[in-house]
Order: structure tokens, then sequence, then C-alpha cells
């Protein structure tokens, strides 16, 4: 006697938005959502408690400030972003925007306003030389960009004598501080950065390829996706954020000093993870990171009009990372926690 049997057609599961293979289980679904509408609800009940202290924060010049305030954190920590979706790390931002704007300060003589292209364009030389260290020697990205943030303060320490470089002409760097219909270029900068490179992200197979990397690298390499390729192209874009933050923070200070930024790492990556990008890698976006500068940015201003010590913010730094780390961290990545 022959048994009769149903088999069951099944088509392939499609793959996930962030590069994983399957889908994912309600739940989580509900808790990227969660991390997704947080970052939000916290900006704005920031600004609303502030502004029980200073009713100008939430008029069109006092979001103007604060949006102008958080521009090269903005672009720092987007460009850090790139790199940590890619499940990696860049430690070396502040350094790498602080010689920026030592490089900045002492090309404007001789290069005037193209000085700003020739610096992005070195920070992207550097950002994508550590990238290569990192895929060809299969060095950890935290040990490449830890050397890297020793190697760029030790070289803007040397070539500035250790030294302030004022800029001698400000001309040169109006573009960088002055107003388009009301507007702080610098926020209009940091947004052209947002807009293309999130354009990037969203339209082009880049986006499925630094997430699918971020979520599952062997996996994505053995589906044929160009992994050094795309590590490599993230640290380029990450190193030449960085360069364009040390432009603009000599366009705040008309100068260049081998110290500039270089505390900006801290808030860089709270930005980061504050909004709502995963330290593990494929998931998060620059959108959340946007949010997340601004909030950092928020907390600042906040901690002064509440009469905080300067000193305590890298204490909120330190635990606002811990805690968003703890919330965002896809533990299915960690088999052992070391």
């Amino acid at each position: 006697m022959t048994g009769t049997h149903t088999d069951t057609a099944t088509e392939p599961t499609p793959p996930r938005e962030d590069g994983g293979p399957g889908p994912r289980a309600p739940g989580r679904s509900r808790r990227d959502l969660a991390l997704l509408i947080m970052p939000t609800v916290v900006l704005v009940l920031l600004l609303l408690t502030l502004s029980t202290r200073n009713s100008d924060l939430l008029t069109a010049d006092g979001l103007l400030a604060l949006a102008d305030s958080a521009a090269p954190l903005m672009v720092l920590a987007i460009g850090a972003t790139l790199v940590i979706l890619c499940g990696g790390i860049d430690l070396s931002i502040a350094a790498l925007a602080a010689l920026s704007s030592v490089l900045f300060a002492m090309w404007i003589p001789s290069l005037g306003p193209a000085a700003a292209v020739a610096v992005v364009a070195v920070g992207g030389l550097a950002g994508a030389v550590q990238g290569l260290v990192h895929v060809t020697a299969k060095v950890n990205s935290f040990i490449v960009t830890l050397g890297g943030l020793a190697l760029w303060s030790g070289i803007a320490l040397v070539i500035s004598g250790a030294r302030t470089v004022p800029v001698t002409d400000i001309g040169a760097i109006q573009w960088a501080f002055t107003d388009v219909a009301g507007i702080p270029s610098a926020v209009l900068i940091a947004l052209a950065v947002v807009v293309v490179l999130g354009a990037v992200l969203r339209l082009t197979p880049a986006g499925r390829w630094v997430r699918a990397v971020g979520h599952a690298e062997q996996a994505a390499r053995l589906s044929g996706i160009p992994v050094g390729a795309v590590k490599v192209a993230a640290f380029t874009a990450s190193g030449a954020c960085a360069g364009l933050a040390g432009v603009l923070l000599v366009a705040r200070t008309f100068s260049g000093a081998p110290t500039l930024g270089a505390t900006l790492l801290l808030p860089a990556v709270a930005a980061v993870v504050v909004g709502g990008t995963a330290i593990t890698g494929g998931l998060g976006g620059i959108g959340r990171t946007v949010v997340g500068a601004l909030i950092v940015i928020v907390l600042r201003v906040g901690l002064s009009l509440v009469g905080v010590d300067a000193g305590f913010e890298s204490i909120i730094y330190g635990v606002l990372i811990i805690g968003a780390v703890a919330l965002t961290i896809d533990r299915a990545k960690l088999d052992v926690l070391k």
C-alpha cells in the first residue's frame, strides 16, 4: 500500500531590510520600532523640559542655534555611523578632525577656500589607510583606529609645534560661518552630508551591503558582497567626515589646534548609540544619528542651564553610552561575553 502525503510548497524567505537572512520575530520587530521612536521622544521631552528654564529655546532662532552647535558633532558622528553599521568602530575621528583643523589653518594662505577640499580629501585618505590595514592585515578595527588616534594626534602636534594656528584670511572660511536665507551655513553643510550619505544608503545597493556586513559578515561574503571594499569605503567616508568636521570647527574658532575637537570622540559615539544604532552593527542609520547628536547637544545646553559643572559631561556621556549599548546590542551575535 502506498501512503499519501502532502508537500507544502514554500517560497524562499526574502532578506530583511537590515541584511539578515530571514524575518524578524514579532517581539524583535517591536523592539526595533521602539528603538526607532524612543530617541525622538527623548529629544522632544528634553526640549520641552528645558524650555521651562529658557522660553527662547523653542523659538526658530533657538532651534537654529542648537542645530548650528550640533553641526560639527553631527558630521563627525555620521561618518562614525557608517563604520559602526559595518560592525566596526572608529576611535580616530576626533584626532583626525583635530589634525584636519591644523592642516586647514596652515593651507588657507596658499589654497584659500580650496583648502577645505584638500583637507576633506586628506581625511578620506587617512580613513582609507585605516580601512585597508583593518581589511588586509586583519587587525581589529578597535586596535587600528586606537593606533590611528595616537598617530593623527601626534602628527597634529608635530606640524603645529604644539601651538594654535590662527587663520590669516577670514574671507576664505566665511562660507562656513555665514547665514543662507536665515539658516546657518554649517547647518546646511551638515544637512547636505545627511542627504548625500542617506541617499547612498537608501537608494543604492551600498545600504544593503553595509547592513549585511554588520549583521553577518561571513554570510555576506558567501553571498558575493565585496566585504573588504565595503569596509574600506565606510572608513574612507568616516575619515572624510572627520576632515569636514575639522573645517567646521576652524570656522567657529578662526584657528586650528592639535587639541581642537579632541574631546568630541565620546559625544560622537554617544550620538551614534543614543540615536539607536547598534554597536554590534547591522541595525541603525544616519537619521538616528542626527537625532542622537541633537540629544547630546541639548543635554549639554541643559547642563549649562541648570548650572551643572561642565566636568560632569563626561560622566553623563559614559552613562548614556553604557545604557544605550545595553538597549541596542544584538546579543544573538555574542556567544561569549568578553
